[in-house]
């Protein structure tokens, strides 16, 4: 058990042996641990030095066992101390290879894949290797017609374990039937997510450390074909891209019904979703696509939205929704 912070088996065999008598000569602690004289004479002065164990001065010599949860401790802090500055000088080390592998061979920076199933094992390599955050684009077309629907069962996995996951909709996609419930479903796991008027690209990108991009085109049934970004200039724009893009675009919006502060209801979850699109730019059309409704029930919600907050135009809604913290 005590390998893991430097103790051998022979340093665990006699301290357990002296802590089990809590004092003991050498020759009793030879006995109980059947080692020769010199090895156990060894073995005890490592204990010492560690600071598990004591000498008494008086004859014969007498070693005293430390308290485990003191001498034990001691060196535990000294590891998880060593450990420290060994990630440390990991991460000065990475900050060396990246910068070195930028330029010393700029062909292998950027690389395409291709094969469907060569394409699915980098996209989902890139998902398990990641350790701080995913960030996306989202948009049409998608590979097969329900694809957006489809659980991103390793997404779900990484959330638990704390990776952040921020995803960008393209408006387009908010029209699929599901999209909202499938968005819905991965925001109650911890996902951030926005929507944008319009997304230039599919785009997924793994801390700091790589990027891929789907190559599928209108008409296509499966992903063949990506690029995998790694360390490098073009890395560094698509992540200042995402993030000029995720500040721009609309939050989607987990809201319940309640009251708020000034005792005025606050938005049921119909009214949110509602409110989230067509701050998106959502059309009428587009809204009750997305949210299973008939445009005319749209416009009545909004309408009552309208009346509600002492709006007019849909425009005071928006800049009234603003004020009230609803977008």
């Amino acid at each position: 058990m005590l390998e893991v912070i430097g103790l051998s088996q022979q340093d665990e065999a006699v301290y357990d042996a002296l802590v089990r008598r809590t004092q003991a000569t050498m020759s009793e602690l030879v006995r109980d641990c059947h080692l020769p004289a010199a090895t156990a004479r060894r073995t005890l002065r490592s204990l010492v030095e560690l600071g598990l164990a004591t000498r008494s001065t008086g004859r014969p010599i007498r070693y005293v066992a430390v308290s485990p949860d003191s001498g034990l401790e001691a060196i535990l802090r000294e590891r998880e101390a060593a450990l420290h500055d060994v990630r440390s000088h990991v991460r000065t080390l990475m900050k060396m290879y990246r910068a070195g592998t930028r330029f010393a061979h700029p062909g292998e920076l950027i690389e395409v894949v291709s094969g469907r199933d060569e394409v699915n094992h980098h996209w989902l390599q890139m998902q398990q290797n990641t350790r701080a955050q995913v960030r996306g684009f989202d948009c049409p077309p998608y590979a097969a017609p329900e694809a957006h629907t489809e659980p991103n069962h390793v997404e779900l996995a990484l959330l638990k374990r704390g990776v952040k996951y921020r995803v960008i909709y393209d408006k387009s996609a908010i029209e699929l039937p599901g999209w909202l419930d499938d968005v819905t479903a991965g925001m109650q796991h911890g996902e951030q997510a926005r929507i944008a008027a319009q997304l230039p690209m599919k785009l997924a990108i793994s801390d700091d450390r790589m990027a891929i991009i789907p190559l599928l085109r209108l008409g296509d049934d499966a992903v063949t074909a990506s690029y995998l970004i790694h360390p490098s200039p073009l890395l560094d724009a698509l992540v200042a891209l995402f993030e000029a893009v995720w500040a721009r675009s609309v939050p989607v919006r987990l809201t319940a019904p309640g009251v708020d502060d000034s005792g005025t209801e606050e938005l049921s979850e119909e009214e949110s979703r509602l409110l989230t699109l067509l701050a998106s730019g959502a059309t009428d059309k587009a809204a009750s696509r997305a949210l299973g409704w008939s445009e005319r029930t749209v416009q009545r919600h909004v309408t009552k939205l309208m009346d509600r907050v002492g709006a007019q135009t849909r425009f005071q809604i928006a800049m009234e929704a603003t004020r009230r913290g609803w977008i």
